[in-house]
């Protein structure tokens, strides 16, 4: 961090954006502010839980980012008064394709056309950089791992001695291991403890990760309490403290059953069971009655546990995958199903019938033509996400760019009029003639006229336009 920081000093690098990785609580935005600190350099945070939009990335961001300083009234100026400044954006992967649309291109933007330095802070890196290849290619990446117990207690032993707390040894160690890597969170621990000046025990700190074990049991436990303990009583409690809903208890023991259950008979029979509940569970969305979960809860709890004879073994608990790729393409299918929405609109077809039959069709055309994809995004309304995904592109991507463009060009500046072309607006007018001899009628000037009109006609036809396509329904 401090090499890409003192490579300011002899210009821009050719990695302008410092980018950190990791869980949450682990110091990341504090290296940052620490790092402009050490450097002398002012600081111009945006957190992206706040700033959601595309407008604000590009008029804080990527503003400060191409200005030296602030002025006096807080209006920035481009004259290179002051030094450099360090640019924040953290949690810069909270941005959600319903609610940020156009937020990751002013990124890619950011990324690759600041003059300043910038530190992207993110808990979830995957999810980014699969949205936006400059995230992944054009930045400086850093790692931040979680701390062990031991440098946790350290530094909690640090904080005591500086601010004076009273607080037993013992008391930091289970602070540290409740903990679990989290920083921050061992930080607050501490101050709910040591709030009014008491001394700070083991007793009480054992206290509060009880109450906080209480509170944290996960699905985990439940499958455990089922296939290893085969405690019912044991596995309803867990699940009242988890409050999941039966349909995803389901999902988890559906994963669990093939590695926890080795004999064949009590597999079928765990099946079977598990079979039943999801009938009751089907009911329960077709009729909307909740009080058949209670049916479905014990066939999965009391059911799958009397099915079970042979002696248990511990086996490794497994996350449900359905819910991991569930959980990966949740934004994706957001994107999905606000264009089939747009489409269904235009074409007057439910959202439902454009996923399931037509989406592979109007794909290949927006890949193969170019007007296709300027009409949908004109008429439809599709956002840079939404076409990305009908092309099968990245958002930046170079095709995405170029339909934009096409469908709102830049106003252009109207043209000036030119001098002296008052003289040319129409054909002058001819020299008034002689007057005539009286017995020249007047049909003589209106059979003169008639061969000038319909030799009009006969000019000769322009060249037919090139046809752009208007509408789905125009061929």
């Amino acid at each position: 961090m401090r090499a890409w920081a003192k490579s300011w000093e002899h210009g821009v690098p050719e990695k302008r954006v410092l980018l950190l990785k990791g869980a949450p609580g682990i110091g990341k935005t504090s290296s940052a502010w620490a790092l402009a600190r050490e450097m002398g350099w002012p600081v111009v945070e945006m957190n992206a839980s706040d700033q959601r939009k595309a407008e604000d990335i590009r008029n804080i961001a990527l503003r400060a980012s191409h200005f030296d300083t602030f002025s006096d009234d807080g209006s920035f100026s481009a004259v290179r008064k002051g030094g450099m400044k360090m640019i924040i954006l953290d949690e810069a992967d909270s941005f959600s394709p319903s609610g940020d649309r156009g937020a990751l291109p002013a990124i890619s933007e950011l990324i690759k056309t600041t003059e300043q330095p910038t530190v992207m802070i993110v808990n979830d890196f995957y999810n980014i950089s699969r949205r936006s290849s400059a995230v992944k290619d054009c930045t400086l990446q850093v790692d931040f791992k979680k701390p062990r117990a031991a440098a946790v207690e350290r530094v909690l032993a640090h904080i005591c001695e500086s601010e004076g707390v009273d607080a037993e040894p013992a008391a930091l160690a289970a602070i540290a291991d409740n903990a679990d890597g989290d920083l921050r969170a061992a930080v607050r621990d501490l101050e709910s403890l040591a709030y009014g000046g008491v001394r700070v025990t083991a007793e009480a700190a054992h206290a509060l990760s009880m109450r906080q074990a209480a509170g944290t049991k996960s699905m985990f436990d439940f499958i455990g309490a089922v296939f290893t303990k085969r405690d019912p009583a044991l596995a309803y409690s867990v699940l009242r403290d988890v409050d999941s809903d039966p349909g995803t208890v389901s999902v988890w023991l559906d994963e669990n059953i093939p590695y926890q259950v080795s004999d064949t008979g009590e597999l079928v029979r765990c099946y079977e069971r598990l079979s039943r509940a999801d009938i009751y569970l089907g009911r329960v969305n077709r009729r909307m009655y909740y009080g058949f979960w209670g049916y479905a809860n014990n066939l999965m709890v009391d059911g799958i546990i009397e099915s079970l004879h042979s002696k248990p073994k511990w086996t490794r608990i497994n996350w449900p995958s359905y819910l991991t790729k569930m959980s990966r393409t949740k934004s994706v299918r957001a994107v999905r199903n606000s264009l089939a929405s747009k489409i269904g609109r235009m074409t007057h077809t439910s959202a439902a019938r454009i996923l399931a039959d037509s989406l592979p069709s109007y794909r290949a055309m927006a890949k193969n033509d170019q007007g296709f994809r300027v009409m949908l995004v004109k008429e439809g309304g599709l956002d840079e996400d939404e076409l990305a995904f009908l092309l099968g592109a990245k958002v930046d991507s170079a095709a995405v760019k170029k339909t934009f463009l096409e469908a709102f060009p830049p106003e252009e500046k109207p043209a000036k009029k030119a001098k002296g072309k008052k003289t040319e607006q129409g054909p002058a007018p001819e020299p008034a003639a002689a007057a005539p001899a009286a017995e020249a009628p007047a049909e003589e000037t209106k059979t003169a006229q008639e061969p000038a009109q319909q030799a009009a006609p006969e000019a000769p036809a322009p060249k037919p336009a090139k046809r752009v396509q208007t509408s789905l329904f125009d061929f």
